[in-house]
Protein backbone atom coordinates (compact mmCIF):
# COMPACT_ATOMS: atom_id res chain seq x y z
CA UNK A 1 0.00 0.00 0.00
CA UNK A 2 1.36 3.44 -1.02
CA UNK A 3 1.92 5.97 1.81
CA UNK A 4 1.43 9.88 2.23
CA UNK A 5 1.93 12.46 4.82
CA UNK A 6 -0.01 15.33 5.04
CA UNK A 7 1.28 18.34 7.15
CA UNK A 8 -1.14 20.65 8.08
CA UNK A 9 -4.78 20.06 8.80
CA UNK A 10 -6.85 22.77 7.96
CA UNK A 11 -9.65 22.26 5.41
CA UNK A 12 -7.39 21.85 2.46
CA UNK A 13 -4.91 19.37 4.11
CA UNK A 14 -7.66 17.38 5.50
CA UNK A 15 -9.25 17.33 2.21
CA UNK A 16 -6.17 15.96 0.43
CA UNK A 17 -5.85 13.41 3.18
CA UNK A 18 -9.44 12.10 2.26
CA UNK A 19 -9.29 12.35 -1.20
CA UNK A 20 -6.01 10.12 -0.88
CA UNK A 21 -7.38 7.68 2.09
CA UNK A 22 -10.53 7.02 -0.81
CA UNK A 23 -8.20 6.25 -3.14
CA UNK A 24 -7.11 3.43 -0.78
CA UNK A 25 -3.54 5.38 0.35
CA UNK A 26 -2.29 4.93 3.80
CA UNK A 27 -2.81 8.73 4.81
CA UNK A 28 -0.96 10.37 8.12
CA UNK A 29 -1.90 13.75 8.94
CA UNK A 30 0.74 16.24 11.07
CA UNK A 31 -0.47 19.28 12.67
CA UNK A 32 1.58 21.35 14.54
CA UNK A 33 -1.50 23.04 17.09
CA UNK A 34 -3.13 20.87 19.40
CA UNK A 35 -6.37 20.78 17.96
CA UNK A 36 -6.46 20.40 13.74
CA UNK A 37 -8.68 22.72 11.61
CA UNK A 38 -6.02 25.85 10.40
CA UNK A 39 -8.34 28.70 10.14
CA UNK A 40 -11.54 26.70 10.40
CA UNK A 41 -11.53 26.19 14.34
CA UNK A 42 -14.02 27.88 16.93
CA UNK A 43 -13.79 28.26 20.46
CA UNK A 44 -15.31 29.45 23.91
CA UNK A 45 -12.84 32.45 24.07
CA UNK A 46 -14.88 35.03 26.35
CA UNK A 47 -17.50 33.35 28.36
CA UNK A 48 -18.38 29.43 28.22
CA UNK A 49 -20.96 28.40 26.17
CA UNK A 50 -20.36 31.47 23.57
CA UNK A 51 -19.30 30.44 20.56
CA UNK A 52 -16.73 32.41 18.19
CA UNK A 53 -15.65 31.28 14.57
CA UNK A 54 -11.50 31.78 15.29
CA UNK A 55 -11.18 32.83 11.94
CA UNK A 56 -13.20 31.42 8.79
CA UNK A 57 -17.18 32.04 10.06
CA UNK A 58 -19.39 32.46 6.67
CA UNK A 59 -19.35 29.76 3.99
CA UNK A 60 -20.94 31.32 0.47
CA UNK A 61 -17.87 29.43 -1.41
CA UNK A 62 -17.85 26.24 0.87
CA UNK A 63 -21.74 25.18 0.77
CA UNK A 64 -21.60 24.24 -3.28
CA UNK A 65 -18.47 23.04 -2.70
CA UNK A 66 -18.20 18.98 -5.07
CA UNK A 67 -16.11 17.59 -1.97
CA UNK A 68 -17.84 18.67 0.88
CA UNK A 69 -21.26 17.27 -1.08
CA UNK A 70 -19.43 13.92 -1.18
CA UNK A 71 -19.21 13.93 2.50
CA UNK A 72 -22.82 13.66 3.39
CA UNK A 73 -22.43 16.19 5.90
CA UNK A 74 -25.57 16.02 7.66
CA UNK A 75 -24.99 12.10 8.48
CA UNK A 76 -22.20 13.79 10.90
CA UNK A 77 -24.32 16.51 12.72
CA UNK A 78 -23.13 19.44 10.10
CA UNK A 79 -25.91 21.80 8.93
CA UNK A 80 -25.42 25.18 7.24
CA UNK A 81 -27.61 27.65 8.68
CA UNK A 82 -28.55 30.78 6.64
CA UNK A 83 -29.64 34.47 8.29
CA UNK A 84 -32.60 36.21 7.42
CA UNK A 85 -30.60 38.97 5.31
CA UNK A 86 -27.04 38.05 4.20
CA UNK A 87 -25.52 40.82 4.04
CA UNK A 88 -25.54 44.92 4.58
CA UNK A 89 -23.50 47.40 3.66
CA UNK A 90 -24.75 50.53 5.87
CA UNK A 91 -23.89 54.00 4.89
CA UNK A 92 -24.08 57.63 6.76
CA UNK A 93 -27.04 58.97 6.12
CA UNK A 94 -28.92 55.50 7.74
CA UNK A 95 -29.70 53.56 4.41
CA UNK A 96 -28.07 50.50 3.32
CA UNK A 97 -27.28 47.78 0.41
CA UNK A 98 -28.71 44.73 1.14
CA UNK A 99 -28.05 41.69 0.01
CA UNK A 100 -30.24 38.67 -0.07
CA UNK A 101 -29.70 35.01 -1.42
CA UNK A 102 -32.72 36.27 -3.46
CA UNK A 103 -31.39 38.03 -6.61
CA UNK A 104 -35.23 39.22 -7.70
CA UNK A 105 -35.37 40.52 -3.64
CA UNK A 106 -32.18 42.06 -3.75
CA UNK A 107 -32.96 43.88 -6.93
CA UNK A 108 -36.17 45.31 -5.38
CA UNK A 109 -34.54 47.42 -2.92
CA UNK A 110 -31.65 48.69 -5.12
CA UNK A 111 -34.45 50.72 -7.25
CA UNK A 112 -32.83 51.90 -10.87
CA UNK A 113 -29.69 49.71 -10.52
CA UNK A 114 -32.38 46.43 -10.03
CA UNK A 115 -32.18 45.81 -13.42
CA UNK A 116 -28.37 46.25 -14.06
CA UNK A 117 -27.89 43.89 -10.91
CA UNK A 118 -29.88 40.82 -12.14
CA UNK A 119 -27.39 41.14 -15.74
CA UNK A 120 -24.84 40.91 -14.06
CA UNK A 121 -25.66 37.95 -11.30
CA UNK A 122 -28.84 36.17 -13.02
CA UNK A 123 -26.70 33.83 -15.79
CA UNK A 124 -23.89 32.99 -13.28
CA UNK A 125 -26.35 32.46 -10.13
CA UNK A 126 -28.11 30.20 -12.71
CA UNK A 127 -25.38 28.00 -13.50
CA UNK A 128 -23.24 28.39 -10.71
CA UNK A 129 -22.96 24.46 -10.07
CA UNK A 130 -21.68 23.95 -13.66
CA UNK A 131 -19.68 27.05 -13.36
CA UNK A 132 -18.36 26.08 -10.12
CA UNK A 133 -16.44 23.00 -11.83
CA UNK A 134 -14.38 25.83 -13.23
CA UNK A 135 -13.52 28.46 -11.10
CA UNK A 136 -13.10 25.59 -8.12
CA UNK A 137 -10.05 24.64 -10.58
CA UNK A 138 -6.86 25.81 -11.77
CA UNK A 139 -7.42 28.60 -14.39
CA UNK A 140 -4.78 27.53 -17.09
CA UNK A 141 -7.00 24.76 -18.60
CA UNK A 142 -10.31 23.85 -21.35
CA UNK A 143 -12.69 24.87 -18.70
CA UNK A 144 -15.37 21.96 -18.65
CA UNK A 145 -18.37 24.51 -19.75
CA UNK A 146 -16.64 27.18 -21.98
CA UNK A 147 -19.68 29.33 -22.20
CA UNK A 148 -20.33 29.76 -18.58
CA UNK A 149 -16.82 30.39 -17.39
CA UNK A 150 -16.77 33.15 -20.52
CA UNK A 151 -19.89 34.40 -19.32
CA UNK A 152 -18.05 34.99 -15.95
CA UNK A 153 -14.37 34.90 -16.74
CA UNK A 154 -14.43 38.14 -19.03
CA UNK A 155 -16.05 40.90 -16.55
CA UNK A 156 -13.83 38.76 -13.43
CA UNK A 157 -10.73 40.10 -15.36
CA UNK A 158 -11.57 43.32 -15.01
CA UNK A 159 -10.98 45.92 -11.61
CA UNK A 160 -14.01 45.87 -9.13
CA UNK A 161 -14.15 49.17 -10.09
CA UNK A 162 -15.06 48.76 -13.59
CA UNK A 163 -17.94 46.69 -12.29
CA UNK A 164 -18.70 49.34 -9.78
CA UNK A 165 -18.88 52.20 -12.61
CA UNK A 166 -21.75 50.29 -13.83
CA UNK A 167 -24.31 50.55 -10.76
CA UNK A 168 -25.42 53.93 -10.21
CA UNK A 169 -26.93 54.15 -6.53
CA UNK A 170 -24.41 54.74 -3.51
CA UNK A 171 -25.79 51.67 -1.83
CA UNK A 172 -25.75 49.30 -4.55
CA UNK A 173 -21.61 50.39 -5.34
CA UNK A 174 -21.17 50.22 -1.79
CA UNK A 175 -22.81 46.49 -1.42
CA UNK A 176 -20.44 45.59 -4.24
CA UNK A 177 -17.21 47.05 -3.34
CA UNK A 178 -17.48 45.66 0.03
CA UNK A 179 -17.78 42.00 -1.56
CA UNK A 180 -14.69 42.49 -3.49
CA UNK A 181 -12.84 44.11 -1.14
CA UNK A 182 -12.21 40.56 0.55
CA UNK A 183 -9.54 40.51 -2.14
CA UNK A 184 -7.48 42.59 0.18
CA UNK A 185 -6.58 44.33 -2.75
CA UNK A 186 -6.49 47.84 -4.21
CA UNK A 187 -10.28 47.62 -6.15
CA UNK A 188 -8.86 49.35 -9.52
CA UNK A 189 -6.70 46.30 -9.90
CA UNK A 190 -6.79 43.81 -12.65
CA UNK A 191 -9.04 41.03 -11.51
CA UNK A 192 -10.35 42.19 -8.31
CA UNK A 193 -13.68 42.07 -9.80
CA UNK A 194 -13.16 38.16 -9.76
CA UNK A 195 -13.43 38.09 -5.79
CA UNK A 196 -16.87 40.03 -5.80
CA UNK A 197 -18.14 38.61 -8.58
CA UNK A 198 -17.68 34.97 -7.22
CA UNK A 199 -18.66 35.34 -3.80
CA UNK A 200 -21.74 37.17 -5.05
CA UNK A 201 -22.82 34.79 -7.33
CA UNK A 202 -22.08 31.69 -4.87
CA UNK A 203 -24.47 33.80 -2.40
CA UNK A 204 -27.01 34.39 -4.78
CA UNK A 205 -26.76 31.00 -5.70
CA UNK A 206 -26.56 29.08 -1.84
CA UNK A 207 -26.79 32.05 0.74
CA UNK A 208 -24.16 32.98 3.16
CA UNK A 209 -24.41 30.66 5.29
CA UNK A 210 -22.68 29.35 9.04
CA UNK A 211 -22.03 25.99 10.14
CA UNK A 212 -24.11 24.94 13.11
CA UNK A 213 -22.54 25.20 16.19
CA UNK A 214 -19.51 26.62 14.71
CA UNK A 215 -16.85 26.42 11.81
CA UNK A 216 -15.22 23.78 13.96
CA UNK A 217 -18.33 21.40 13.28
CA UNK A 218 -17.31 21.26 9.72
CA UNK A 219 -13.83 20.07 10.81
CA UNK A 220 -14.97 17.86 13.40
CA UNK A 221 -16.99 15.88 10.25
CA UNK A 222 -14.06 16.24 7.77
CA UNK A 223 -11.84 14.48 10.72
CA UNK A 224 -14.24 11.87 11.37
CA UNK A 225 -14.28 10.86 8.08
CA UNK A 226 -10.58 10.64 7.38
CA UNK A 227 -10.53 7.90 10.83
CA UNK A 228 -13.34 6.13 9.44
CA UNK A 229 -11.03 5.54 6.30
CA UNK A 230 -8.25 4.46 8.39
CA UNK A 231 -6.36 7.62 8.26
CA UNK A 232 -4.36 9.06 11.43
CA UNK A 233 -4.21 12.66 12.49
CA UNK A 234 -1.48 13.31 14.99
CA UNK A 235 -1.51 17.22 16.44
CA UNK A 236 1.06 19.24 18.34
CA UNK A 237 4.17 17.44 15.70
CA UNK A 238 5.73 20.61 14.56
CA UNK A 239 7.70 20.16 10.74
CA UNK A 240 10.67 21.90 10.59
CA UNK A 241 13.43 20.53 8.01
CA UNK A 242 13.12 17.54 5.96
CA UNK A 243 14.52 15.33 8.40
CA UNK A 244 11.40 15.07 10.64
CA UNK A 245 9.32 14.14 7.99
CA UNK A 246 7.93 9.87 7.51
CA UNK A 247 8.89 8.09 4.20
CA UNK A 248 6.16 8.54 2.49
CA UNK A 249 5.20 7.94 -1.10
CA UNK A 250 4.10 11.42 -1.26
CA UNK A 251 4.00 14.43 0.76
CA UNK A 252 1.41 17.18 0.61
CA UNK A 253 1.70 20.64 2.64
CA UNK A 254 -0.93 22.53 3.48
CA UNK A 255 1.55 25.83 4.53
CA UNK A 256 2.45 28.76 2.63
CA UNK A 257 5.55 29.03 0.53
CA UNK A 258 7.96 30.14 2.11
CA UNK A 259 7.45 27.27 5.19
CA UNK A 260 7.45 24.58 2.38
CA UNK A 261 10.85 26.21 1.49
CA UNK A 262 12.57 26.31 5.17
CA UNK A 263 11.39 22.43 5.23
CA UNK A 264 12.69 20.96 2.31
CA UNK A 265 15.77 23.32 1.35
CA UNK A 266 18.05 21.79 -0.82
CA UNK A 267 15.94 19.55 -1.56
CA UNK A 268 13.90 22.01 -4.24
CA UNK A 269 15.00 22.60 -7.58
CA UNK A 270 16.42 25.92 -6.94
CA UNK A 271 13.97 27.84 -9.39
CA UNK A 272 11.29 26.25 -7.05
CA UNK A 273 13.15 27.81 -4.10
CA UNK A 274 13.46 30.77 -4.98
CA UNK A 275 9.82 31.55 -5.66
CA UNK A 276 8.73 29.79 -2.98
CA UNK A 277 10.75 32.45 -0.74
CA UNK A 278 9.47 35.31 -2.99
CA UNK A 279 6.22 34.25 -2.63
CA UNK A 280 4.08 37.56 -1.96
CA UNK A 281 2.05 38.45 1.01
CA UNK A 282 -0.47 40.65 1.11
CA UNK A 283 -2.14 43.32 3.38
CA UNK A 284 -3.19 41.77 7.66
CA UNK A 285 -6.18 41.43 9.78
CA UNK A 286 -6.72 42.65 12.78
CA UNK A 287 -9.23 40.51 14.58
CA UNK A 288 -11.43 41.27 18.02
CA UNK A 289 -14.31 39.58 19.13
CA UNK A 290 -16.88 40.54 21.23
CA UNK A 291 -19.46 39.81 23.96
CA UNK A 292 -22.53 41.72 23.79
CA UNK A 293 -25.37 42.46 25.96
CA UNK A 294 -28.31 42.19 23.07
CA UNK A 295 -27.81 42.77 19.67
CA UNK A 296 -26.20 45.45 17.93
CA UNK A 297 -28.27 48.42 17.98
CA UNK A 298 -27.63 49.09 14.20
CA UNK A 299 -29.24 52.35 12.74
CA UNK A 300 -30.18 51.01 9.77
CA UNK A 301 -33.27 47.99 10.42
CA UNK A 302 -31.90 45.31 7.94
CA UNK A 303 -28.68 45.16 9.78
CA UNK A 304 -30.07 43.80 12.68
CA UNK A 305 -31.15 40.69 10.62
CA UNK A 306 -27.72 40.64 8.76
CA UNK A 307 -25.20 37.74 9.49
CA UNK A 308 -22.75 39.98 8.02
CA UNK A 309 -22.30 43.35 8.07
CA UNK A 310 -19.77 45.60 6.36
CA UNK A 311 -18.13 48.97 7.68
CA UNK A 312 -16.63 51.61 5.33
CA UNK A 313 -18.74 54.16 3.96
CA UNK A 314 -19.23 54.70 0.57
CA UNK A 315 -17.28 53.01 -2.45
CA UNK A 316 -15.03 56.06 -2.77
CA UNK A 317 -14.00 55.64 0.99
CA UNK A 318 -13.98 52.25 0.97
CA UNK A 319 -11.58 52.54 -2.55
CA UNK A 320 -9.12 54.59 -0.48
CA UNK A 321 -8.77 52.44 2.70
CA UNK A 322 -7.92 49.38 0.63
CA UNK A 323 -4.96 51.30 -1.20
CA UNK A 324 -4.41 52.96 2.16
CA UNK A 325 -3.42 49.53 3.46
CA UNK A 326 -1.80 48.43 0.28
CA UNK A 327 0.52 50.95 0.89
CA UNK A 328 1.48 50.54 4.30
CA UNK A 329 -0.62 53.09 5.83
CA UNK A 330 -3.17 52.48 8.74
CA UNK A 331 -6.67 54.22 7.84
CA UNK A 332 -8.04 56.20 10.34
CA UNK A 333 -11.45 54.71 9.65
CA UNK A 334 -10.55 51.10 8.05
CA UNK A 335 -12.55 48.55 6.51
CA UNK A 336 -14.55 46.47 8.66
CA UNK A 337 -16.06 43.04 8.54
CA UNK A 338 -18.83 41.82 11.61
CA UNK A 339 -20.41 38.57 11.85
CA UNK A 340 -23.60 38.35 13.41
CA UNK A 341 -23.51 34.48 13.46
CA UNK A 342 -25.67 34.19 16.61
CA UNK A 343 -28.40 35.49 14.24
CA UNK A 344 -28.73 32.01 12.23
CA UNK A 345 -27.68 30.23 15.00
CA UNK A 346 -28.89 31.03 18.31
CA UNK A 347 -26.94 28.22 20.47
CA UNK A 348 -23.44 30.13 19.92
CA UNK A 349 -24.94 32.74 22.72
CA UNK A 350 -25.80 32.32 26.64
CA UNK A 351 -29.11 34.18 27.03
CA UNK A 352 -28.81 37.37 25.95
CA UNK A 353 -24.98 37.43 25.73
CA UNK A 354 -23.75 37.46 22.19
CA UNK A 355 -20.55 36.68 20.07
CA UNK A 356 -19.82 39.33 17.82
CA UNK A 357 -17.29 38.45 15.33
CA UNK A 358 -15.02 41.41 13.66
CA UNK A 359 -11.88 42.39 11.93
CA UNK A 360 -10.37 45.12 10.19
CA UNK A 361 -8.59 45.27 7.32
CA UNK A 362 -4.72 46.25 8.37
CA UNK A 363 -1.24 46.62 6.75
CA UNK A 364 1.19 43.61 6.47
CA UNK A 365 2.38 42.87 10.16
CA UNK A 366 0.33 46.01 11.39
CA UNK A 367 2.20 46.56 14.88
CA UNK A 368 -0.75 48.91 16.34
CA UNK A 369 -3.90 48.00 18.39
CA UNK A 370 -6.72 48.60 16.25
CA UNK A 371 -9.50 47.85 18.73
CA UNK A 372 -10.73 51.54 18.87
CA UNK A 373 -10.89 51.79 15.17
CA UNK A 374 -13.10 48.91 14.86
CA UNK A 375 -15.59 50.08 17.71
CA UNK A 376 -15.37 53.44 16.25
CA UNK A 377 -16.48 51.68 13.16
CA UNK A 378 -19.22 50.19 14.43
CA UNK A 379 -20.47 53.25 16.77
CA UNK A 380 -20.63 55.00 13.69
CA UNK A 381 -23.21 52.74 12.31
CA UNK A 382 -24.68 52.07 15.67
CA UNK A 383 -25.00 54.42 18.72
CA UNK A 384 -24.82 53.07 21.90
CA UNK A 385 -22.70 49.62 20.99
CA UNK A 386 -20.01 50.53 23.33
CA UNK A 387 -22.23 50.33 26.15
CA UNK A 388 -23.44 46.99 25.08
CA UNK A 389 -19.39 45.24 25.38
CA UNK A 390 -19.13 42.69 28.06
CA UNK A 391 -15.60 41.35 26.97
CA UNK A 392 -13.55 41.92 24.58
CA UNK A 393 -10.71 39.31 22.58
CA UNK A 394 -7.59 40.82 20.46
CA UNK A 395 -6.14 38.91 17.71
CA UNK A 396 -3.42 41.11 16.43
CA UNK A 397 -1.26 40.47 12.91
CA UNK A 398 1.36 38.89 15.39
CA UNK A 399 -0.86 37.21 17.34
CA UNK A 400 -3.11 35.60 14.26
CA UNK A 401 0.49 34.58 12.37
CA UNK A 402 1.17 32.38 15.90
CA UNK A 403 -2.38 31.15 15.66
CA UNK A 404 -1.70 29.95 12.18
CA UNK A 405 1.66 29.97 10.64
CA UNK A 406 -0.26 29.82 7.22
CA UNK A 407 -1.03 33.42 8.35
CA UNK A 408 2.37 35.65 7.59
CA UNK A 409 2.02 39.35 9.21
CA UNK A 410 -1.83 38.86 9.49
CA UNK A 411 -2.43 37.79 6.01
CA UNK A 412 -5.77 35.29 6.41
CA UNK A 413 -5.54 34.91 2.46
CA UNK A 414 -2.40 32.92 1.89
CA UNK A 415 -0.69 34.97 0.17
CA UNK A 416 -1.15 38.39 -2.11
CA UNK A 417 -4.05 37.66 -4.61
CA UNK A 418 -2.75 39.74 -7.43
CA UNK A 419 -2.97 38.27 -11.10
CA UNK A 420 0.12 35.87 -11.03
CA UNK A 421 -0.26 34.22 -8.00
CA UNK A 422 -4.49 34.38 -8.47
CA UNK A 423 -3.57 32.55 -11.96
CA UNK A 424 -0.18 30.37 -11.15
CA UNK A 425 -0.40 30.17 -7.11
CA UNK A 426 2.86 30.00 -5.67
CA UNK A 427 5.56 29.82 -8.98
CA UNK A 428 4.60 30.31 -12.51
CA UNK A 429 3.60 26.67 -13.68
CA UNK A 430 0.69 24.51 -15.55
CA UNK A 431 1.21 22.37 -12.39
CA UNK A 432 0.25 24.77 -9.59
CA UNK A 433 0.37 21.87 -6.97
CA UNK A 434 3.52 20.44 -7.67
CA UNK A 435 6.93 21.39 -6.39
CA UNK A 436 9.52 20.11 -8.63
CA UNK A 437 10.44 17.32 -6.81
CA UNK A 438 9.28 13.70 -6.71
CA UNK A 439 6.59 13.18 -4.24
CA UNK A 440 5.89 16.21 -3.13
CA UNK A 441 3.33 18.77 -3.46
CA UNK A 442 1.54 21.99 -1.84
CA UNK A 443 -2.21 22.13 -1.47
CA UNK A 444 -2.63 25.09 0.74
CA UNK A 445 -4.68 28.32 -0.12
CA UNK A 446 -1.51 29.68 -1.82
CA UNK A 447 -2.70 27.08 -4.89
CA UNK A 448 -6.10 27.46 -6.88
CA UNK A 449 -8.61 28.20 -6.45
CA UNK A 450 -7.50 30.41 -3.29
CA UNK A 451 -8.79 30.72 0.65
CA UNK A 452 -12.54 29.12 1.89
CA UNK A 453 -13.07 26.30 3.59
CA UNK A 454 -14.16 24.28 0.30
CA UNK A 455 -11.27 21.98 0.71
CA UNK A 456 -10.52 21.83 -3.50
CA UNK A 457 -6.96 23.11 -3.10
CA UNK A 458 -6.27 19.83 -1.21
CA UNK A 459 -8.12 17.88 -3.72
CA UNK A 460 -6.53 18.96 -6.62
CA UNK A 461 -3.43 18.84 -5.10
CA UNK A 462 -4.08 14.83 -3.75
CA UNK A 463 -5.05 13.82 -7.32
CA UNK A 464 -1.64 15.34 -9.12
CA UNK A 465 -0.20 13.10 -6.51
CA UNK A 466 -2.28 9.97 -7.04
CA UNK A 467 -1.60 10.84 -10.37
CA UNK A 468 1.82 10.81 -9.67
CA UNK A 469 1.73 7.40 -8.39
CA UNK A 470 -0.10 6.16 -11.05
CA UNK A 471 3.05 6.36 -13.23
CA UNK A 472 5.36 4.93 -11.15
Amino acid sequence: MSRATVVGSGPNGLAAAITLARAGISVTVLEATDTPGGGCRSSEMLAPGLIHDDCAATHPMAIGSSFLTSLDLARRGVRWLLPEVDCVHPLDDGSAGVLYRSIDLTALQMGRDGNRWRALFGYPSRHFDTLAQDITAPLLRVPRHPIQMARFGLPAALPASAVGRLLRTESARALYGGVAAHAFRPLHYPMTAAVGLGIMTAGHRYGWPVVSGGTGSLVGAMTAALTELGATVHTGVRIDNAAQLPDADVTLFDLEPGSVAKILGERLPARVFRALTRFRHGPGAFKVDFAIDGGVPWTNVDARRAGTVHLGGTYAELASTERQIHAGTMPERPFVLVGQQYLADPQRSAGTTHPLWTYAHVPSGYTGDATEAIIGQIERFAPGFRERILGTAVRSTTELSRYNANYVDGDIMTGAKDIRQLVFGPRITLTPYGLGTRGMFICSAATPPGPGAHGMCGVHAANAALAEISRR
